[in-house]
């Protein structure tokens, strides 16, 4: 229902909004804001400067607002976000005008979306991370109860950002209303999606109005605290999620819980094979240096493709430029297209096979010019 707020229009009204350009504070910069945004976007590093708690944890929590989204679109509108942190006049007027003409704040597709993406990703981060399984003879299912809380205050704190808000309380009672849906559906996913919906469409309907009083500052330290205390549940969830609950499926389309699959990859032929490779590599640069053990490192990856080159053309890597030379003739001549009097298909993989041995020769080719040319600069 509407608020004392979006009633008023009279001049009380005005003096509530009149007080957004009373409160102090350092200017933000643009310039800050966008060094932030390009190295910590994802993690709401330039809503934290910009003294954004609630849309800093929300960019935290949903991976960039929703998989990155949010933060790219955050490339053009942190002009509008840095005015509105310093309570720029020309932004605050033009908002009051906004605020006069509409009774409560129109509906925004970004908000809504935004809204319900956070309260369904937050919801099937805690019902995902629930363990399905008994430990110690306790059933976790239960805590299924505490689900439709979160979505409600997902959607509750996408709600209060900036300068809209609205009470939980109605996003709560309708989360709740939603419960007993679980039983009749079955299906938890499509619960938690619908219980998404329906509390974001609730909130945006009948809770939000404008903010007219400036929220109340808080101190660095504490925003911090309130941040990094939200970043930890958020990956304690997530971390319970994969340690319970998620699984793999191999080839033949058996599931096979993630926690099973590390432990055996630790003793995997791939893994023991690598745990060699990375001792022996450990061991050797102690011994000749870090550099000079990147050098081989670098080298054995073949930045060149000259090590390939030679495989291609069926030669040891120290084939003298005379034998380099002859086996690509006489390969040219066995793999010529035109020798090809087979299908399509057949004369498609000759003149792959004709273009590899020529990028070969080709490589190697480049590699006995730069030996020349440094044999010359060492003369």
């Amino acid at each position: 229902m509407p608020g004392k707020n979006q009633v008023k229009t009279n001049g009380n009204s005005r003096e509530e909004m009149a007080d957004y350009t009373s409160t102090g504070g350092k200017k933000k910069s643009n310039f800050v804001a966008y060094f932030l945004w390009m190295f910590g976007g994802f993690f709401g590093a330039h809503h934290l400067y910009l003294e954004r708690i609630d849309h800093a944890i929300v960019w935290a929590t949903t991976m960039g607002g929703y998989f990155g989204i949010g933060c790219f679109r955050d490339m053009w509108r942190i002009p509008t976000y840095v005015k509105d942190a310093n309570e720029d006049p020309n932004y605050i007027e033009i908002w009051k005008i906004i605020v006069r003409q509409n009774r409560k704040p129109p509906f925004s597709t970004a908000r809504f979306i935004g809204a319900l993406a956070t309260g369904h990703l937050w919801g099937e981060l805690v019902r995902c991370a629930i363990p399905e399984d008994e430990m110690y003879g306790i059933n976790f299912k239960p805590l299924l109860y505490i689900v439709p809380a979160v979505i409600a205050v997902g959607v509750w704190v996408v709600g209060n950002i900036g300068r809209e808000q609205g009470s939980i309380w109605l996003s709560l009672m309708t989360a709740y209303m939603m419960y007993p849906l679980l039983y009749y559906i079955g299906d938890e996913s499509t619960w938690v999606n619908i219980v998404a919906v329906i509390t974001a469409l609730a909130f945006d309907t009948f809770s939000k109005e404008w903010r007219l009083k400036p929220k109340k500052r808080h101190s660095v330290t504490r925003s911090l605290a309130v941040y990094t205390i939200s970043v930890i549940i958020f990956w304690s969830l997530l971390t319970s999620y994969f340690y319970f609950n998620a699984t793999l499926t191999d080839s033949e389309g058996e599931e096979i819980k993630v926690t099973e699959a590390v432990k055996h990859f630790f003793t995997s032929p791939i893994w023991l094979d690598l745990k060699v490779t990375l001792g022996a590599t450990w061991e050797q640069a102690k011994n000749q240096g870090f550099w000079a053990t990147w050098r081989q490192l670098v080298d054995l990856s073949d930045p060149r493709g000259e090590i390939n080159a030679y495989r291609v053309l069926d030669l040891s890597t120290t084939a003298s430029e005379s034998e380099i030379t002859a086996k690509w003739r006489t390969l040219s001549k066995e793999h010529h297209p035109d020798k090809v009097k087979g299908n399509e298909d057949e004369k498609k993989a000759a003149q792959e096979r004709f273009m590899e041995i020529q990028q070969a020769y080709e490589i190697l080719s480049k590699k006995k010019t730069r030996r020349q040319r440094k044999n010359r600069r060492a003369g």
